[in-house]
C-alpha cells in the first residue's frame, strides 16, 4: 500500500503520497478558476462578483462533506494502519449514508432560502440575477460533491491517492471545455459557467463510484443496501472527530462569508476583486489541502501503528514544501502582478484598484502553506477538542476579530478586510506547534 510506514522513507512516501493529491487539488482548483477567468474576460466585474459570492456560499455548503470525509479518512487510515479491516468496512458505509442525506438536506434548505441569503450577503443590484443563477445551479450539484469527497477519503484513507487525480482531471477537462461552449459558444453566461462545473462533477462522481464498485472486494465493502446502515461504533468515531472538522471547515468558510458580505457594501468592483482574491489563493490552498491530507494519513497510520518517531519527519516534510511553493507563488505575484490580474479580467476599473491585493495574498500563501504542519498532526491524531479550539479561534475570533479591527477600527476598509482575513491562516500553525511541543499527541490512539 503506497503509504503503509514499515519501510522505506518517510519523506520520500510522503512527497509520493502527496504529488497525486497535488496535481488533483491543482485540477480542482483550475476548474475553479476557470469559471472565474471565463465569466470576468466575456462578461465582466458583474460576473465576476457573482461568480464570486456564489463560489464562496457552495464553499460553505461543503462544510460537512469536507469535515466528514476527512474523518472518515483518518478513521480509515488508523484502522488500516491497526489492520482492523472490519471497523474499515463499518466506516465506509456509515460514512455514504452519513454525507448524502447532508447533502440532500442542505441543498433544500439552501434552495428555499436562496433569496434571503443573497440579501444577507448585501449582494450587488449589478450582480444579483447572474448570482442566482450560478448559486442556484452550484447547489443542484451540491451531492455530486458530497459523493466524490466520499469515494476520494475512502480511497486516500486506504492509501490510493492516484484515482481521486484521474477522476478530478475528468471533471477539470470536461468543466473547462464545457466552460468555454456554454459561456463563449452558446451565450449562456453565468448559468453556463454554473452548469458546466456541476456537470463536471456529476460524472466525475459517477466514474469514481463505479471504479470503487469494481474494487468493492479489495475495499472489504459489498454495496449491499444492509451495508449502509449506520453502524452505532462507527458512527460515534465518525461523528466525534467529523463534528469538530466539520465545524473547523464551516467557521472558516462562515467567516469569509461575513468578510464578503462586509465588502459587497463597498460595490461591485471590490466583490469582483474579493472573487480575484480568493481565486489566487485557492492556487496556495492546493498546497495546504494537499500535503494536509497526505500528512494527516501518514500520521494516523504511524500513530496506528505506534510509530512515533515518524510522526515529526512527516511534519518537517510537510512544512518545508508548503513553503518552498509559497515562496515561488509569492515571487510571482510580487514580480508580475499586472499579467496575473489580466488573467481573470479585462474591466479597466477592476484592473486599476487590483494591486490592493498583493500584500494580503503574498500573507495568505504563507498562512496557507504552513498550516499543513499543524493540521496534519492535528487531524492525524484524532484530537477532537483541540481540532475544535482551531476551528473556533482560526475560522471566528481571528479571522473576523483581526478584520474588524483592521478594515473597521483602524479605518482600512477592504484592504483591513483581507488582511485580517491572510494574518488569521497562521493560526493553526501556532497551535499545531504548540500540540507538537507538548508530546500529547502520542497518547491520542
Amino acid at each position: 500500500m503506497a503509504t503503509n510506514l514499515t519501510e522505506g522513507n518517510v519523506a520520500g512516501l510522503l512527497l509520493r503520497f502527496a504529488f497525486p493529491l497535488f496535481i488533483s487539488n491543482a485540477l480542482q482548483a483550475v476548474y475553479n478558476i476557470v469559471d472565474m477567468i471565463v465569466v470576468g474576460q466575456y462578461i465582466g466585474g458583474a460576473g465576476m462578483s457573482a461568480v464570486s459570492i456564489g463560489g464562496d456560499i457552495l464553499h460553505l455548503l461543503t462544510f460537512a462533506a469536507m469535515g466528514f470525509s476527512s474523518a472518515g479518512q483518518v478513521l480509515i487510515a488508523q484502522d488500516v494502519g491497526g489492520t482492523r479491516m472490519e471497523d474499515v468496512r463499518q466506516t465506509i458505509g456509515t460514512m455514504f449514508t452519513v454525507l448524502l442525506s447532508a447533502s440532500l438536506l442542505i441543498a433544500g434548505i439552501c434552495f428555499f432560502l436562496r433569496h434571503p441569503i443573497l440579501v444577507l450577503l448585501n449582494t450587488p443590484a449589478e450582480s444579483y440575477a447572474y448570482t442566482l443563477d450560478y448559486t442556484v445551479t452550484c447547489i443542484a450539484g451540491l451531492p455530486f460533491i458530497y459523493g466524490y469527497n466520499t469515494v476520494s477519503a475512502i480511497l486516500r484513507g486506504m492509501g490510493d491517492s492516484k484515482r481521486p487525480f484521474v477522476f478530478i482531471a475528468i471533471a477539470a477537462v470536461l468543466n473547462m471545455i464545457l466552460d468555454v461552449l456554454f459561456v463563449v459558444g452558446l451565450g449562456m453566461e453565468v448559468f453556463g459557467a454554473a452548469l458546466a462545473t456541476v456537470i463536471g462533477q456529476g460524472i466525475s462522481f459517477l466514474v469514481s463510484l463505479a471504479y470503487l464498485y469494481r474494487r468493492r472486494e479489495s475495499f472489504g465493502f459489498d454495496f449491499k443496501k444492509e451495508s449502509f446502515v449506520p453502524q452505532p461504533a462507527a458512527l460515534k468515531r465518525l461523528l466525534a472527530l467529523g463534528i469538530p472538522m466539520a465545524i473547523q471547515s464551516a467557521a472558516v468558510s462562515f467567516s469569509k462569508i461575513v468578510l464578503m458580505a462586509w465588502i459587497n457594501l463597498y460595490g461591485v468592483v471590490f466583490s469582483a476583486l474579493a472573487g480575484v482574491y480568493n481565486k489566487i489563493n485557492t492556487v496556495v490552498s492546493v498546497v495546504s489541502n494537499s500535503f494536509t491530507t497526505a500528512g494527516s494519513s501518514m500520521v494516523g497510520q504511524s500513530l496506528g501503528a505506534e510509530k512515533y518517531d515518524r510522526v515529526p519527519q512527516v511534519l518537517r516534510t510537510v512544512l518545508l514544501c508548503g513553503v518552498v511553493i509559497a515562496v515561488f507563488l509569492s515571487g510571482v505575484i510580487l514580480l508580475f502582478p499586472d499579467q496575473v490580474f489580466l488573467l481573470f479580467t479585462k474591466d479597466s476599473m477592476v484592473l486599476a484598484t487590483a494591486s490592493i491585493l498583493i500584500i494580503p495574498t503574498v500573507l495568505n500563501f504563507f498562512g496557507s502553506a504552513t498550516r499543513s504542519w499543524g493540521f496534519s498532526l492535528i487531524n492525524g491524531s484524532g484530537n477532537t477538542k483541540l481540532n475544535l479550539a482551531v476551528a473556533l479561534i482560526d475560522g471566528m475570533m481571528s479571522r473576523m476579530g483581526i478584520a474588524a479591527l483592521l478594515g473597521y477600527a483602524m479605518g482600512m476598509d477592504c484592504l483591513g478586510f483581507w488582511l485580517g482575513d491572510a494574518l488569521a491562516g497562521f493560526m493553526p500553525f501556532l497551535i499545531g506547534t504548540c500540540y507538537f511541543a507538548s508530546g500529547r499527541w502520542r497518547a491520542s490512539r
